[in-house]
C-alpha cells in the first residue's frame, strides 16, 4: 500500500512526489508550487469530462446491444441509420488539411521503420532508441531471412557458407539501392572516393560509378580507402563499411565487412499496452527511464559472455561529405511515448475526494514535463530537432474524445510552459467509431496531429464487442480476409492522404507478431508499403533492419500519389460485420479454435500477473513464438465471450480448455525460475483467475478492454507476494 503526501488538496504517492520534486521538475524552469496547484486544478477541471466520454461509451453501447436484440432481422440500412440517429456515426466533417509545423524529417519526410517497446524495460529501450542503425549482415545471417539449406545451418560457430549466402543478398540489395552503371557490386574489388564521386575498381581492372552519382552521401576515412561509404536512396541511408584486416571483410574481394542501415526511424516507448504499470512504484519506473532517455543518461547494465555490459544511447555518426564538409546524422531513433487512454484510473494520486485521477490525464502532464528536458538541450542529446515532443494516444472512440485529448494538451502546454503545439498528438485508429469517424477525429487535432495508425488487434476486439448481440463472429484466422478489415486499412490510408498528411505526418501501419519469422516478414510486410505506409511497426532492432529493406525497394511517395487519384469513402464495407452466417463449424474445429484462444490468453496473463510483464513471446498452440500484449489478448478474450454468447460452446466447455491449456502453458514455461503454475490449484493461482475473468466477465468489460481486470488482479498478486515475503 502506498504512503501519501497531501499537497494542496491531492494526496500523492510519496515515491511519485519524490520523483517529480527531485528529478522531473529541475532544469525544467517550473516553480515547484505553481506545478502543483495548477495540477490539481488541471484534475478538478478535466477529469469530470473524462468521466463523461466513458459514460457516453457504455451508454452508446447499451444503445447498440438493445437496438440489435429487438431487430434480430438484421438490414443494413436500418442499423446504419440507428447508428447515425445516437451519434456512433458522426456528420461527415468539411475537408480540410492538417497544418502541423515543426515535425521531425523522421516523421514528416521519410518512411521506414517503426519499432514499439516497453519502456519500463531500459534495455529494451535503449536497444531500441539505438536501432536507428543496424547491421544487415547480423539480421541476414542470425535469423532465417537466410535459408539453412545445403550446409548453411545457423548453429555452432561462424559458417562461411552461410555468411557467402548472407553476403551475396548484401551486393543484391547494392545493386537495388545504388546500382552501378552497367555492371554488378558482387564484381567490386575496391571502393574509392575520387573528385567527390563514389569510383568502383572491377574485378577485370576497369572502373565503374553510380548510376546516380546523386546517392553518395558521404565517407569516413582516406578518399583512397574509405573505411566508409554514406550512400542515400528514397531518403533512407546506408553505409558500406570496409575493414580488410575484418573477419569478414577478409572474406569479400572488396574489403566489406558490413552494411549498416539506417533502420528504426522512429521508435514508440510505450506506457500503456506492452506494460504492466499499476502502482506508483510502476509508474515512476516508467517515467524516470522517460527521463533517462530524454537526458541521455539511461544506462542499462546485463551480463554477456560471464561480463557485465553497459548500454548507453549511441552518438550522432560522423561523416565527410563528397565535397569535403564534415556531416552529420542522427545515432538514435526519433521517440515517441504512447500514453494511456481515457479509461484508466491511477492509485499513484488521489483526488480530494480519495479518488483516483485519471491515469491518461497524468501521463500526458509527466510525459510532457519531462519531455521539456530534451527541449530545453539540458541532458546529453535532444530527441527533437525541431522542438517538438511526440506523443502516442490510444484507444479514443469518436472525435469528442479526439478533442478532449487536444484539450487536455492545450492545458498541459500552458501548465508547463509550452508553446502552443509543441506537444504533438499520433492517433491510434483502433477503435470502431474512430475508424468510421476518422476524418473528424483528425480535424479536432488537425494542428498538432503527426500519426495515424491501424492496429488490426485492438480493432478486431472492439469489432467484436460492439456487435457482440448480432452474432457469432467468424473464426480468429478467417478476420485477417474479412471485408471491414481490408477497408479498414483501405480507409485509414485514403482519409489521411485526403486530409494533408503527405510530407506533413505519418500513415502507420501495424504490427508484425512473429519476431522468429523473419523470412515470411519479408514476403508480407512489403505490402504495408504498397498500401501507402509511410512506416509500419515492427517486434525488434532485427526486425527494423529487415523491414527497412521494403522501402529501399519501394518509394512509398509515389505510392501516395497515385492512391490519391483513386480515394473514395468505404464506411458501408467497414460497416460490414464479420458475423457468420448460419455456422458450420465441426466440435473439432470449435475446440481448436478455443484451445488456440485459450493458450494465447493464459500464456500472456501469467507473465503479466504474477511478473509483471507487459509484452512478451508467448509460444502458441504450435510453439510459435508471436508477441503478445493486450491488444492480442483482447481479442480472444472477446471471442471466446462472443461464442459463448451465442451457444457455440458452453461456459463448462471454456473453463475445462483453460485449465488442460494452464497445463501446457506451464510445461512451456517450466525452464523459467521465476515463473508460478497454474495447474498445481487453479483456485489459488491469481493468474489462471485472471484468464477466467477476462472470458467469463467478457461481455461486461467496457468496450471489451483488459486492462481493468488485469491491473486488479497484478495489484492482487503484488499483495500476495508481498505477505509471502
Amino acid at each position: 500500500m502506498a504512503n501519501y503526501v497531501k499537497i494542496g488538496n491531492l494526496n500523492v504517492a510519496d515515491v511519485l512526489y519524490q520523483f517529480i520534486n527531485d528529478e522531473a521538475l529541475p532544469g525544467t524552469g517550473l516553480d515547484r508550487e505553481k506545478f502543483w496547484s495548477e495540477l490539481e486544478t488541471l484534475f478538478s477541471e478535466l477529469t469530470p469530462k473524462n468521466k463523461q466520454l466513458l459514460a457516453q461509451r457504455d451508454e452508446i453501447q447499451d444503445k447498440i446491444n438493445v437496438w440489435k436484440r429487438e431487430n434480430r432481422d438484421f438490414r443494413f440500412e436500418n442499423y446504419k441509420l440507428f447508428l447515425q440517429e445516437i451519434g456512433y456515426l458522426e456528420p461527415e466533417a468539411e475537408d480540410f488539411q492538417i497544418s502541423t509545423e515543426n515535425v521531425d524529417d523522421e516523421v514528416a519526410l521519410k518512411a521506414g521503420p517503426q519499432l514499439v517497446v516497453p519502456v519500463d524495460n531500459a534495455r529494451y529501450a535503449l536497444n531500441a532508441a539505438n536501432a536507428r542503425w543496424g547491421s544487415l549482415y547480423d539480421a541476414l545471417y542470425g535469423t532465417d531471412a537466410i535459408s539453412e539449406e545445403d550446409g548453411a545451418q545457423r548453429a555452432g560457430s561462424y559458417n562461411p557458407i552461410r555468411g557467402e549466402k548472407v553476403i551475396t543478398f548484401a551486393k543484391e540489395f547494392l545493386d537495388l539501392a545504388a546500382p552501378l552503371k552497367q555492371i554488378s557490386h558482387k564484381n567490386a574489388v575496391k571502393y574509392s572516393i575520387v573528385e567527390g564521386k563514389l569510383a568502383v575498381l572491377l574485378s577485370d581492372g576497369t572502373t565503374a560509378g553510380l548510376q546516380d552519382d546523386s546517392k553518395l552521401a558521404g565517407y569516413n576515412g582516406n578518399p583512397e580507402n574509405p573505411t566508409a561509404i554514406l550512400l542515400k536512396n528514397n531518403d533512407l541511408y546506408f553505409e558500406i563499411e570496409v575493414d580488410r584486416s575484418h573477419p569478414i571483410g577478409k572474406t569479400d574481394q572488396a574489403g566489406v565487412k558490413d552494411i549498416l542501415l539506417e533502420a528504426a526511424l522512429t521508435t514508440i516507448m510505450d506506457c500503456e499496452d506492452s506494460v504492466a504499470a499499476v502502482d506508483a512504484d510502476d509508474k515512476v519506473l516508467v517515467y524516470r527511464n522517460w527521463l533517462g532517455l530524454m537526458k541521455g543518461n539511461l544506462t542499462a547494465n546485463f551480463s554477456k559472455n560471464n561480463n557485465t555490459v553497459t548500454r548507453t544511447l549511441n552518438p550522432d555518426r560522423f561523416y565527410t561529405s563528397p565535397t569535403g564538409e564534415d556531416i552529420s546524422l542522427e545515432g538514435r531513433s526519433l521517440m515517441f511515448a504512447r500514453v494511456v487512454g481515457h479509461l484508466m484510473m491511477s492509485n499513484a494520486i488521489l483526488d480530494p475526494d480519495g479518488n483516483e485521477v485519471p491515469e491518461g490525464i497524468m501521463d500526458t502532464v509527466l510525459i510532457s514535463l519531462i519531455g521539456k528536458h530534451s527541449l530545453l538541450g539540458t541532458g546529453k542529446y535532444q530527441n527533437s530537432a525541431k522542438g517538438s515532443i511526440y506523443i502516442v494516444k490510444p484507444k479514443m472512440h469518436g472525435s469528442k474524445e479526439a478533442a478532449f485529448a487536444n484539450e487536455t494538451f492545450n492545458r498541459v502546454e500552458d501548465m508547463l510552459e509550452l508553446e502552443r503545439y509543441t506537444l504533438k498528438i499520433g492517433v491510434m485508429d483502433e477503435e470502431r467509431r474512430t475508424s468510421l469517424n476518422l476524418k473528424a477525429c483528425i480535424r479536432e487535432v488537425k494542428q498538432r496531429i503527426v500519426f495515424i495508425n491501424t492496429g488490426f488487434l485492438d480493432r478486431t476486439g472492439d469489432e467484436i464487442h460492439t456487435s457482440m448481440e448480432i452474432g457469432p463472429m467468424i473464426r480468429k484466422n478467417t478476420m485477417k480476409f474479412s471485408t471491414w478489415l481490408q477497408s479498414y486499412e483501405k480507409s485509414n490510408v485514403f482519409v489521411g492522404l485526403a486530409a494533408g498528411f503527405q510530407n506533413r505526418a505519418q500513415i502507420g501501419k501495424g504490427m508484425w507478431a512473429m519476431p522468429d519469422l523473419m523470412d515470411e516478414m519479408l514476403k508480407q510486410k512489403i505490402g504495408h508499403v504498397k498500401a501507402g505506409g509511410t512506416t509500419a511497426w515492427v517486434p525488434s532492432p532485427t526486425a527494423a533492419a529487415l523491414h527497412v529493406l521494403h522501402y529501399h525497394q519501394l518509394n512509398v511517395k509515389r505510392v501516395q500519389e497515385i492512391l490519391a487519384k483513386d480515394i473514395h469513402d468505404l464506411k458501408d464495407d467497414i460497416l460490414n460485420i464479420p458475423v457468420a452466417e448460419n455456422p458450420t463449424w465441426t466440435p473439432e474445429e470449435i475446440q481448436q479454435e478455443l484451445d488456440n484462444n485459450a493458450q494465447g490468453i493464459l500464456g500472456y496473463v501469467v507473465r503479466w500477473v504474477d511478473q509483471g510483464i507487459g509484452c512478451s513471446k508467448v509460444p502458441d498452440i504450435n510453439n510459435v513464438g508471436l508477441m503478445e500484449d493486450r491488444a492480442t489478448l483482447r481479442i480472444s478474450s472477446q471471442h471466446i465471450a462472443n461464442w459463448m454468447h451465442h451457444g457455440i460452446c458452453t461456459k463448462d466447455q471454456v473453463l475445462d480448455t483453460l485449465k488442460r491449456m494452464a497445463k501446457v502453458v506451464d510445461q512451456q514455461n517450466a525452464g523459467d525460475s521465476a515463473y508460478r503454475p497454474m495447474a498445481t490449484d487453479y483456485n489459488q493461482s491469481v493468474a489462471f483467475q485472471a484468464a477466467c475473468d477476462l472470458v467469463f466477465e467478457g461481455y461486461v468489460q467496457p468496450n471489451g478492454y483488459t486492462e481493468p481486470i488485469l491491473h486488479r488482479r497484478r495489484l492482487e498478486a503484488k499483495a500476495k507476494m508481498s505477505v509471502e515475503k
